[in-house]
């Protein structure tokens, strides 16, 4: 019976989610962006989220010309759908809104060999990959086990052997994937302007400025500070209630 009872709930409040969703869609339709913004952040308090529902609070957020929550909801979205255009596009319009702008440090050498390969797929898509080759390794097998002819065992035998590899590197890839999602820590920084500083002190030196909504990385924590480095690897102490860990 509590289980019954448990289940009702659930689906009575993805029910309320659905039909405030909707309504905030309307809202925005009809250029409510404020009561649009209410409605969503309302759900995602109840516990639902979706990139769908980031997406459409990134939207509100960038015609209210709010950068900050708007970079945050678009990158949220892009967590959970990384592959999306769409998003990618919009969180490009919601960035050159910021007024700082970050370079990027360019991978070089072997690095920059594996990091391309890495960005090709998502760590879902290797898997994705690797469990698709691994069904075809077996059809080669079984061609190459009954092959009648050694033309035919020969051909089969190359093609589990191109299937091994490319079940080893797509394996790699999500697992070095994986591997670099968990231990990153993106943030974005909500104050307007923010001193940062080169001590984990309101007295240290400062380092250098940020504005709102740019990306930053965070490394380590102490106290009220947080560790972060910036694209171009610039680092930095800011206070932890100046940015929003995205993760």
């Amino acid at each position: 019976m509590k289980k019954l009872i448990y289940i009702f709930l659930l689906v009575s409040q993805a029910i309320m989610a659905q039909s405030a969703f909707e309504k905030g869609n309307e809202l925005y339709k009809k250029e409510k962006y404020d009561e649009a913004v209410v409605l969503y952040e309302g759900i995602l308090k109840s516990g639902e989220q979706s990139a769908e529902l980031y997406f459409n609070l990134g939207n509100a957020y960038y015609k209210l010309h709010k950068v900050a929550p708007a970079v945050y909801n678009y990158e949220k979205a892009l967590l959970l759908n990384p592959n999306d255009t769409e998003i990618q596009t919009n969180l490009k319009f919601a960035q050159k809104m910021a007024i700082d702008e970050i370079k990027i440090v360019p991978k070089v050498g072997f690095s920059k060999m594996i990091s391309d390969l890495l960005d090709v797929f998502h760590y879902d898509t290797w898997a994705g990959i690797a469990t698709g080759f691994s069904a075809m390794f077996l059809l080669f097998f079984i061609g190459y086990y009954f092959g009648s002819t050694s033309l035919v065992k020969r051909s089969f035998f190359v093609a589990m052997v191109l299937s091994l590899v490319v079940i080893l590197i797509s394996i790699a890839s999500a697992i070095t994937e994986r591997n670099n999602y968990n231990n990153e820590r993106p943030a974005i920084v909500f104050a307007e302007v923010i001193s940062v500083k080169s001590e984990p002190k309101a007295s240290a030196p400062e380092a250098f400025v940020l504005h709102e909504g740019t990306k930053v990385f965070v490394l380590e924590n102490q106290d009220k500070w947080r560790k972060i480095q910036l694209t171009d690897e610039t680092e930095g102490w800011i206070e932890k209630d100046a940015i929003r860990e995205l993760k």
